[in-house]
Formats: structure tokens, sequence, C-alpha cells
């Protein structure tokens, strides 16, 4: 039978934790008979005015296309590695169109799954992805993704999963794309907060319970109180408790003027997270 994750799309950039979203692509694809296609995607490096000071004008071009050239090379050699130990099909790809997110984000609509990587803001490479390039790539592609740490080892993803529900298209949009991985989990636990519910069933028909159930997924219900500012700190701390190896949760932004504009939730989470995250919009 067919798995609902056929063709994984991964982000390289020259950041190590390209190696890491490799790794962990090629394993999700070998577990569900997928094909990877990796995606560099970075902006060039472009002469600034300091670097016209800095020499000829021939000499400053050489030397930024040589670094363009060597980030180039660095994320094609992580790809390499990652390729040569695993079995897994996949091809290798650079994304040439501009902006750089909604480029991205129109190949991933032909994607079941992106594989992108939490940006590192400590990382002296970070000029070649934007900031919001995450969270762009989600709510525009409409498509989920699974966030990596930038930092961090991950030896599985989806044997323990927290799905952070509440009732929303994002969280519904989230909890469906991860079914091939809930349906493979040895644990599922779904963390809510707000009002105490009488059950986990929402009030007359279908809910999320027997969604789960429809698919052959047991899960645990924890009820976690009032729904409080400090929601994103609260949902990393209980992933800890649980020993969460993958959070499932919807991704929640808004645009103004072509710029998204995160959640408080979403924005912590991406900003703080220690596991791998599963986001839909």
């Amino acid at each position: 039978m067919n798995s609902s994750i056929q063709q994984i799309l991964v982000h390289a950039d020259s950041t190590v934790s390209t190696g890491i979203r490799m790794d962990i692509a090629l394993k999700l694809a070998q577990t569900f008979g997928a094909s990877v296609r990796a995606l560099y995607a970075a902006a060039p490096r472009e002469v600034t005015a300091l670097d016209m000071n800095a020499g000829a004008v021939g000499e400053v071009y050489a030397r930024v296309q040589q670094v363009n050239a060597h980030r180039h090379s660095r994320a094609r050699t992580m790809f390499d590695t990652s390729l040569t130990k695993s079995g897994a099909d996949a091809s290798w790809d650079v994304l040439t169109q501009s902006p750089l997110a909604d480029a991205f984000a129109r190949q991933a609509w032909f994607s079941d799954l992106m594989v992108l990587g939490q940006r590192d803001p400590a990382s002296a490479d970070g000029e070649e992805v934007p900031a919001d390039f995450v969270e762009t790539v989600i709510a525009a592609s409409g498509r989920p993704g699974l966030v990596i740490p930038y930092t961090g080892s991950f030896n599985s993803v989806g044997t323990n999963v927290v799905i952070a529900w509440k009732e929303s298209r994002e969280a519904a949009h989230a909890v469906a794309a991860s079914l091939p991985l809930l349906s493979r989990a040895q644990a599922v636990h779904v963390l809510t907060w707000g009002p105490k519910p009488h059950s986990v069933s929402t009030s007359g028909g279908l809910d999320l319970n027997s969604y789960l159930l429809s698919h052959g997924v047991k899960a645990q219900w924890h009820w976690e109180g009032p729904e409080a500012d400090s929601i994103g700190e609260k949902l990393l701390s209980r992933t800890y408790e649980l020993q969460a190896d993958l959070l499932v949760m919807g991704c929640y932004s808004h645009s103004r003027a072509r710029e998204w504009l995160l959640g408080g939730a979403s924005r912590t989470i991406l900003g703080s997270m220690t596991l791998p995250v599963l986001m839909a919009h």
C-alpha cells in the first residue's frame, strides 16, 4: 500500500545543519519508500560598498564569486555524504528564482513534506536565508514542514509524538499531514489548553479522537489547564517531560505586506525548539 509521503523536499544551504536535515529526510524516505529532492536555496553573497574599498573591482568580484561557489560546494558535499550512508532515492537541484522563500514555496506545492531548518542566529552564514524563511515557506506553500533544530542529534523522529491541539484549521491540517508518522509511533500524546473538556470529544459529531482512531492511532489525552500567554514555553517543557521526539502543531501566522507575522506560540517554538516540529498553516 502506498504511503501518503512519496515526495520529500529538503531545504539545503551551507550551514552544518543541512547534513542533519538530509540524514532525517533520507531515513524518512527509506521508511515510507519516498523520493527526496534536496533544493539548494541560498541568497548569493553580493558585492557591498565595503568590499569595493578593499581592492580592485575585478578582484572583489572574484572573491565574492569564490565565496558563493564555496557555499554551494559545502552544501553539495553534505548532501553527497548523507546519500552515501543511505540507499534512498535522492536528487539535487539549485533554486535560481527569487524571492527565495516564495520560489521555494512554489516548488513545495509538489511535495508531500518539506524538511526545513531552524535558523541559527549565531551562524556566520545567516545572511544566506531570510530570517522568516521557515514561516513564509510553510504559510505560502500550504504544505507541511518538518522543522529541525539547528543544534542537537535526532536518532529517531516520530517514535514518541506530542500533538499540540486546539480546534483550528492549522492544527487539523498538521494532524492530517502527520498521520503517516502517527500511525507508526509507539506513543502519541495530545496536549490541549483552555476550558476543561467533559471528554476528549468536541460537541456534536466528529472529533479528533475518533479521527485518530479511524486511522489506527490511539492517543493519550492531557488537559493542561487554562490557556496562558506562556503556552509556547509550557509546550516545550511538556514535550521534554514526555520525552517526545516529535511535536505536531499548527503554524499560526498572518501576512502583512508580504511579511508573515507569527502568533506567540509559533514564534516561541520556532525560536526555542529542542526537538523536530511538524508544522502546517
